[in-house]
């Protein structure tokens, strides 16, 4: 654990009031709280378990990107999941995720918003690509008891710039200029994100509130393909799938996995 930790307060887990039928436990350090999450599952776990990290040490992003922060200085966890829904429903969990996240620190930072699929950032503007403030990671794996749902969330809460991992990050701190209380703002973010749930019943709701906070769409974007390829378009809408459709000179096409980079004007 890095010096720095001693001036950040640990989690209190006697101050964190689970919402109903969600399990919390409160780790030190731990290697990946997606992959601890996962192996519980498939160990025979309930759904409702948030297992939070402290330091997580060998976390990953989207397309494997490394996730490593300093001890105490953000709020990383993951929650097990099992959707009641139809299966063409699970598609839209990252993006209610994303928008869960983004509800529960719009208070705090009012140019809060997302990036498709579910980035979130503080908006840069027309001229600006945004500066990310948190990632998320949902992850379906098979269990004896059936197919399952580990959503990881990791925030940026107390980082300094030096500690940030890329130029266009930031932290809630930093945005703030105030000192952040990790304890109260992870209650709020596992009640927003229990509280909305019931909008995976509702995808076209879901889809015209999320519509609402995106700000990829009716941009220039560059979508960078799994094969490689990387195409250039406007982002134009979410469809019913919560698959991203780009408009080209050549007709438009849909985007259900891939890197979107919010290209900036001339």
């Amino acid at each position: 654990m890095s010096d720095s930790s001693a001036s950040r307060p640990p989690i209190d887990p006697a101050r964190l009031g689970a919402p109903v039928g969600w399990r919390i436990e409160v780790e030190e350090a731990t290697p990946s709280t997606n992959a601890a999450v996962a192996a519980r599952a498939r160990a025979g776990e309930d759904p409702g378990l948030v297992l939070v990290t402290e330091h997580q040490t060998d976390g990953r992003g989207r397309l494997d990107r490394v996730w490593e922060t300093p001890a105490r200085s953000s709020l990383t966890f993951s929650v097990l999941l099992r959707p009641d829904v139809p299966p063409e429903s699970w598609s839209w969990l990252p993006l209610l995720t994303g928008y869960a996240v983004q509800a529960a620190l719009a208070d705090r930072l009012p140019d809060i918003a997302l990036k498709w699929p579910n980035d979130v950032l503080v908006d840069g503007g027309d001229l600006g690509a945004g500066r990310k403030v948190a990632g998320i990671l949902v992850e379906r794996i098979d269990t004896a008891s059936g197919p399952m749902a580990v959503v990881g969330v990791g925030i940026n809460v107390d980082q300094t710039l030096d500690e940030l991992p890329i130029a266009l990050a930031t932290s809630v701190a930093l945005e703030t200029g105030e000192p952040v209380e990790r304890t109260g703002l992870l209650g709020q973010v596992l009640g927003s994100l229990h509280g909305l749930q019931g909008l995976l019943d509702d995808t076209a709701a879901l889809r015209r509130a999320y519509a609402d906070v995106c700000v990829t769409l009716g941009r220039t974007v560059d979508v960078h393909l799994p094969g490689g390829d990387v195409r250039r378009g406007e982002a134009l809408d979410i469809d019913a799938t919560g698959a991203l459709v780009v408009g080209t000179d050549d007709g438009a096409f849909t985007v259900a996995a891939g890197d979107v980079v919010h290209v900036r004007p001339a």
